[in-house]
């Protein structure tokens, strides 16, 4: 996989699978763009990461319809063009439908929906607006097998996962005449900072016997293959799902 002379924009790239992204398309040769919510500290540590080169990162709540339009426009007039879209920024919010008030039932539900669905659809719309004028991008979509299998204790996420996916299959549908490709890559589990303290419960050891490998997913195994969809030469992949759950949940 070579990127050489491709500008990527990975959002969520301060930590987890936004960050292990970045670095990898770095050292495939990529200008390398990252958004971050709130933490610049841990932003700044993924940039120091990477490869010397172009590379920025940018301040954004992908919530913010009118942010994104004002961060793209620092990246355009920047970099005069964007190759790949990775859509990894997201919320995880618990929210038991047994166990919380109405309030918070519709509080999480908006902040969800806002974010993993309707930011990712914003944000996906800009870019692919220019990506049609040159008749050539990747956006690649950063699902979860929650949408297939269900989030009990996360409903409002599992249901904008779900959401996500269709909403890549009509994109790919839609772009698939400007040479765009886009896709989605599903993980359960992955071994990052945040699911940390989970994973070293005793839950963790539940959730780690889930997969026959008797692990979860690194977050370099999760880039590995966002980089494959993205790259050259594999285009009829397009409006594909992959799922990266080491055979944790088999859907037919």
């Amino acid at each position: 996989m070579d990127f050489t002379n491709k500008n990527v924009l990975v959002t969520g790239g301060s930590r987890g699978i936004g960050r292990a992204c970045a670095k990898l398309f770095s050292d495939l040769g990529a200008k390398v763009i990252i958004t971050y919510k709130s933490n610049e500290k841990e932003a700044a540590q993924t940039l120091a990461m990477l490869r010397p080169g172009k590379h920025n990162m940018y301040q954004l709540d992908i919530a913010d319809a009118a942010a994104i339009q004002a961060v793209y426009k620092q990246v355009m007039d920047q970099y005069h063009r964007l190759d790949v879209l990775v859509n990894n920024a997201g919320v995880f919010l618990e929210h038991k439908i047994a166990e919380v008030s109405y309030e918070v039932w519709q509080k999480v539900w908006a902040e969800t929906i806002s974010t993993n669905l309707v930011g990712v659809s914003n944000l996906c719309f800009i870019v692919a607006q220019q990506m049609i004028q040159q008749q050539y991008g990747k956006i690649i979509n950063i699902s979860s097998r929650g949408a297939f299998r269900g989030e009990p204790d996360h409903p409002a996420y599992g249901a904008s996962k779900a959401g996500l996916n269709a909403l890549t299959q009509s994109l790919a549908v839609a772009l698939g005449k400007y040479n765009i490709v886009v896709g989605a890559v599903a993980p359960g589990f992955v071994e990052t900072d945040m699911a940390a303290a989970y994973l070293e419960s005793e839950a963790g050891e539940k959730v780690r016997q889930q997969s026959p490998m008797n692990r979860v997913a690194t977050a370099e195994e999760v880039a590995r293959v966002v980089a494959m969809m993205a790259s050259d030469g594999v285009e009829f992949m397009t409006g594909g799902i992959v799922d990266v759950n080491g055979a944790s949940y088999l859907r037919s």
